[in-house]
């Protein structure tokens, strides 16, 4: 299981989990309060689950001649988004942002 904890504008924000490679898991923090990650994904205290790689995270992903270069800079594979996501989380466009969480911070 991968996890990475997810921020807004450097506050924390809650956690978003791969439990497996088609089950995804985003759940706030319960003491956040702040805006929402995205319009489609309201603050609330019930986690959200995915079957696939969440929309609001695929679309922070490099595409083009970036993925391209990412891809073959750091060997991963073209359909692992959300190392991808852990590999550019620090570099999103907008107010997201990501860090690994490794197993032994949890």
């Amino acid at each position: 299981m991968r996890k990475a904890r997810v921020k807004i504008h450097n506050i924390e924000t809650g956690i978003l989990k791969e439990e497996n490679n088609n089950h995804y898991i985003f759940l706030y923090d319960s003491i956040y309060e702040g805006p929402p990650i995205s319009l489609t994904m309201p603050v609330r205290d019930k986690p959200y689950e995915f079957k696939s790689f969440p929309p609001f995270f695929d679309g922070l992903l490099p595409e083009g001649i970036q993925l391209e270069g990412l891809l073959k800079r750091h060997k991963i594979d073209k359909k692992d988004y959300f190392e991808q996501l852990l590999v550019t989380g620090q570099d999103l466009v907008g107010a997201v942002t990501l860090e690994r969480i490794d197993s032994l911070d949890e």
